[in-house]
């Protein structure tokens, strides 16, 4: 349970803490399936949905619907359900579902808080690792309540980089893969570990130093972008130009280094 508030409003305070609530309660259930029995299927020949997906998702979609009913929703399996309140809740209730479906323990629940147009509260939570990553806008990020800020780089040598792929890689792949080359020639290393929301929150710890990626919807940046910002990181679009939740990309990295990564390696 949150045991202190924002100092922000008492309609927003009670969402932060219920907010926390939901994305613990979240993810105790896609552990329990994790080291259970999960059904399976295939929405295209290389994106997943599994029941845990679906059963995590019920579970958030029913605490707000229970808590703030007013409040819109957008959901990765559910779809856009539209309130009459200015608070939109944007909800991937399993973010790194093949990780899971092949048994691997990297995962997470991501919740983004969006009031009008501005996300104002964001949640990462790792139940294998029981992480929460959280950050609310103005008040920095926290790691199981700690604050925590990405690590000060001279030069792209020092950095660690982290990207992923999209669902039409395949028709992609070259560019894709030339851009892996020119991270793999100025970085440090590389690496590709297959679930959004972690990979920004890992920014934002310093644990890693660069993440890219497009083809990516709202609800796998909503909280991620936020911890990232709220840690020191200058997030953007591929180019460096703003941040759009709504456009797909995202680049997230020390403000030291950002516009040398942009000219070498994504341009």
């Amino acid at each position: 349970m949150t045991t202190f508030l924002w100092g922000t409003s008492r309609l927003l305070d009670q969402r932060i803490i219920e907010g926390e609530r939901m994305v613990r309660a979240a993810g105790d259930l896609l552990k329990r399936h994790f080291q259970g029995s999960v059904e399976i299927r295939q929405k295209s020949a290389i994106d997943l949905v599994t029941s845990a997906d679906l059963a995590a998702e019920r579970l958030i979609m029913g605490r707000i619907s229970n808590h703030f009913p007013e409040d819109s929703v957008i959901a990765e399996e559910s779809g856009a359900r539209r309130g009459s309140s200015a608070y939109t809740w944007v909800v991937d209730p399993l973010d790194g579902t093949t990780n899971f479906a092949h048994g691997m323990p990297h995962f997470a629940v991501s919740v983004g808080l969006q009031h009008e147009h501005k996300i104002v509260s964001g949640w990462v939570f790792d139940p294998m690792k029981d992480e929460l990553f959280e950050a609310h806008l103005g008040f920095g990020a926290r790691c199981n309540r700690q604050p925590i800020g990405t690590k000060l780089r001279f030069s792209l040598a020092e950095c660690l980089c982290v990207s992923g792929f999209p669902y039409d890689r395949r028709e992609r792949l070259d560019h894709l893969l030339e851009r892996v080359k020119k991270a793999l020639m100025h970085c440090r290393g590389f690496r590709r570990l297959g679930a959004a929301s972690l990979d920004l929150a890992y920014v934002a710890a310093g644990r890693l130093d660069i993440y890219w990626e497009d083809g990516l919807k709202p609800w796998d940046m909503a909280a991620g972008w936020l911890i990232a910002a709220e840690a020191g990181a200058q997030v953007t679009r591929l180019n460096g130009t703003s941040f759009d939740l709504y456009d797909g990309q995202v680049l997230a990295a020390h403000p030291n280094v950002l516009a040398s990564f942009v000219e070498q390696v994504l341009t």
